[in-house]
Parts: C-alpha cells; sequence; structure tokens
C-alpha cells in the first residue's frame, strides 16, 4: 500500500497525522504546497492511497475502516 500525507501542519493534517501512526500505517509526508497545487488540490490535509486522492472527512473514514 502506497500512502501519502499532503500536509501544511495544520490541525486536521497533525490529527490526520496521529491517526495514521496510531494505525502503524507506513506513509510519506509531503509539505510542498506547489506539488500539491500541481496534484490539484485546493485544501490540506489530504491523503493519497494507491493512487485514490481522499479529503480529511473521507480520509478519517477510510481509517476507520482500516
Amino acid at each position: 500500500m502506497n500512502v501519502v500525507l499532503y500536509s501544511t501542519h495544520c490541525h486536521n493534517c497533525k490529527s490526520l497525522k496521529l491517526k495514521l501512526n496510531e494505525k502503524n500505517i507506513d506513509f510519506v509526508e509531503v509539505n510542498d504546497i506547489e506539488i500539491m497545487t500541481e496534484k490539484g488540490f485546493m485544501q490540506a490535509p489530504m491523503l493519497e492511497v494507491d493512487g485514490l486522492a481522499m479529503n480529511y472527512k473521507a480520509a478519517c473514514a477510510w481509517l476507520s475502516e482500516v
């Protein structure tokens, strides 16, 4: 599973990072706003799992199922 967290270190970003760590999910954190913009992301955090991008709410729902 390839997991990427796109983060600006906001409250929700930190929360999602904590949830990923609690579930022992390996992930890469990207903090480059230019990369996020190139991907079309207009908000943070965004979580990408095997190419599927999710906003904070969808990412939390996904994590509750893992």
